[in-house]
């Protein structure tokens, strides 16, 4: 077999399900590479297993953080924040093979390739505003009236940047330099927790949530470097969408309260 490049994301392994859940996930083929889009946990220890199992059962794991990986809970053995977080799970990954999007991108020759795997890290910008909020201001006053707060704005510190959103535009300009270095005669699989483009965040239960889910800065990214499909996560609303004719993969597992209904946690979508 030629194996598969498979995605998932948001497996939230502080639940005790979930954790099973990583615990039961096995490749089809021993040439499998695993897409790990982000929001693995929340407290670096169990990060760690959880990349650790599924590098020693897939021949390659591809890793984009998510926002819970950048949290600083307050129990949590690394009490690190912001960027130098993100650089010792960066440091984590290397220890254990793990790709993440500080170092080259590999190409994938299996399966429906080559491709070039883009691991992404871009943060938000509070710019997925609802229509007619002109600001981030009067966008986050809306959510806090309505009680729809992210956590991230408690536990996610833009350390040393003084907001998340210009630690965003500084991600968003060294990644849009570094996708445009890649093979052009090839394309891509691009991968980054939050979606790169407004519309999957159309059909959120809480609309002001949205600010929270990407930047307007990426709208065009999956045209300009020539997407084969992009992968992320996050929303918990695993589907299939297509923007511009690309193929959009939502891979997440999300919470046992959210999986249950729907019969069970979602498995490894094959992406290529």
């Amino acid at each position: 077999m030629s194996g598969s490049l498979l995605a998932i994301s948001d497996l939230h392994v502080a639940y005790a399900e979930n954790r099973q859940v990583v615990q039961n996930l096995r490749p089809r083929s021993d040439r499998d590479w695993l897409i790990v889009a982000g929001d693995v946990g929340e407290r670096f220890a169990d990060i760690a297993w959880a990349l650790r199992v599924l590098s020693e059962r897939f021949q390659r794991v591809i890793w984009s953080p998510g926002n819970h990986e950048l949290w600083t809970p307050r129990d949590d053995d690394v009490s690190l924040r912001g960027e130098a977080r993100y650089r010792r799970l960066v440091e984590l990954c290397r220890e254990l093979g793990v790709d993440t999007p500080e170092d080259e991108y590999p190409v994938w020759t299996g399966t429906g390739g080559p491709a070039t795997v883009a691991p992404l890290f871009l943060l938000y910008d509070y710019s997925f505003r609802v229509d007619g909020v002109a600001t981030k201001e009067e966008s986050l006053a809306r959510a806090y009236a309505t009680g729809v707060v992210c956590t991230d704005e408690m536990l996610l510190h833009p350390d040393p940047y003084p907001s998340r959103e210009e630690w965003c535009w500084s991600r968003v300009e060294q990644t849009e330099r570094r996708l445009a270095e890649c093979d052009p005669t090839i394309p891509t699989v691009l991968v980054n927790h939050f979606p790169l483009v407004r519309e999957p965040t159309r059909v959120l239960r809480y609309p002001d949530f949205a600010q929270w889910c990407g930047t307007e800065r990426t709208a065009d990214w999956h045209l300009r470097f020539r997407a084969a499909v992009a992968v992320y996560g996050h929303l918990h609303i695993p589907r299939t969408t297509w923007h511009d004719g690309v193929r959009f993969e939502e891979v997440s597992v999300g919470y046992p309260r959210e999986w249950r209904p729907r019969g069970g946690p979602t498995q490894p979508k094959v992406v290529l």
